[in-house]
């Protein structure tokens, strides 16, 4: 079974200190919207070093891919930052406690958007785009959501793109993408319209683009008002006529788009929702530590709370809920690193568990905490905001039950 080893608690403990220092002063500016997470978590890859190690290992992979060997003649991993390993894991669980929103816009920049087109885009392509993405100098937002096409998100897609010679012209909206206010650069889904009226919208193919901020025809919306994760900024795009070359395409190919577009992007659905894991074991962490401390200090009747039945049984069973998700957790990271693929059915599975309990936790917490606890100026009243967000965020719990049940049937 997996363990902290001793530099993980040495990198969590870095971490947390770094919270203290950081992001605790400004934890309201964040959590107003007044103040983007950018300029936080530029902080937060420089002092640990990560925007130096992905600028390393993106350079050994573009190497390796052009023919160019290493001095030293061996191969060197090319990964970029990923909430898969302990490293993700500590920093995702460990932000979560303090502002949820500050995860959700890191992770969709260089874990969505990097990953994407890491996976799905020529050389030059990499060449072009990822080197001040994956140190965090520019945000990357990735966009598939649409109005009317949440959990549908390909079948239901009606944003569309048209050929106009060797160039495509992309027309629709996005809606609840993060990081889209601000975004840099943009991963975009649409459908392609060939315009032959005889072929159903939910069988044409999906095409995925590259588009930079300040094109034309491209609107990013204002950040929306959220109830919970409100230090990630949320918001529309819109494309009118957008002119888009063909070295935009991922891949550049229709064809790879044809074989590999839904797969690439239900690659990423199991990264983000086992991802969902460990920000739920943050949250439950944090929910059971504040929990424990409240019920000692708080006193009824002449003695602490703690010494109640019922505050018992809802410790105990936040108890219960950090120990299956933590092992959830250090299942996935065992699984991964040995090499092993996770299914999207079990990661629906994952996520649906996870964010369920960490809600679960969250709102007990505020019960526990009576009236201060329905106050925002005690901790719990956030979490269980951004707790429900899980439910949520990276599909809703409804779809993953759809997912988990496919999955079953299939292999039975």
């Amino acid at each position: 079974m997996y363990e902290w080893s001793e530099t993980d608690l040495m990198v969590r403990d870095a971490v947390r200190g770094f919270i203290d220092k950081e992001i605790r002063p400004v934890s309201e500016q964040l959590e107003s919207g007044e103040l983007p997470p950018f300029g936080v978590l530029r902080k937060l890859f420089q002092a640990f070093g990560l925007d130096e190690m992905a600028r390393e290992s993106l350079q050994s992979a573009l190497d390796r891919e052009s023919g160019v060997v290493a001095e030293d003649g061996e191969k060197k991993d090319g990964g970029s930052y990923s909430g898969a390993g302990s490293m993700g894991v500590i920093l995702n669980s460990e932000l979560a406690t303090v502002s949820l929103g500050l995860v959700a816009s890191m992770g969709v920049s260089v874990g969505l958007t990097v990953g994407t087109i890491r996976s799905r885009g020529t050389l030059a392509q990499k060449k072009r785009w990822l080197p001040e993405l994956v140190t965090f100098e520019k945000v990357g937002a990735w966009a598939i959501t649409e109005p009317d096409s949440g959990s549908d998100a390909f079948g239901g897609m009606k944003s569309t793109v048209r050929r106009d010679g060797e160039d495509y012209i992309l027309n629709g909206q996005k809606t609840f993408i993060t990081n889209g206010p601000y975004a840099d650069v943009m991963v975009v889904f649409a459908k392609l319209d060939e315009g032959d009226a005889t072929v159903d919208r939910r069988d044409r193919k999906v095409l995925t683009f590259v588009l930079d901020t300040g094109m034309e025809g491209l609107v990013q919306g204002k950040p929306m008002k959220k109830m919970g994760m409100n230090s990630s900024p949320t918001g529309e795009l819109f494309f009118d006529n957008v002119r888009l070359t063909p070295d935009r395409l991922l891949g550049e190919s229709e064809e790879f788009a044809k074989k590999d577009g839904k797969a690439s992007a239900k690659d990423s659905f199991v990264a983000e929702r086992i991802g969902i894991a460990s920000l739920a074991l943050g949250i439950i962490n944090e929910c059971h530590r504040l929990s424990i401390d409240y019920a000692k200090s708080r006193m009824l009747w002449g003695q602490p709370i703690s010494q109640f039945q019922l505050i018992q049984l809802k410790l105990a069973e936040m108890e219960i809920a950090r120990i299956n998700v933590q092992n959830m957790v250090f299942n996935a990271i065992e699984r991964m690193q040995a090499g092993h693929k996770i299914p999207l059915s079990e990661a629906s599975a994952v996520k649906l568990y996870s964010s369920r309990a960490a809600t679960e936790v969250a709102m007990e917490a505020v019960q526990l905490f009576g009236g201060n606890g329905y106050m925002s100026e005690y901790k719990v009243e956030q979490l269980a905001r951004d707790a429900k967000s899980l439910m949520i965020y990276a599909g809703s719990n409804e779809i993953q039950v759809t997912h988990i049940a496919k999955g079953l049937l299939a292999d039975n």
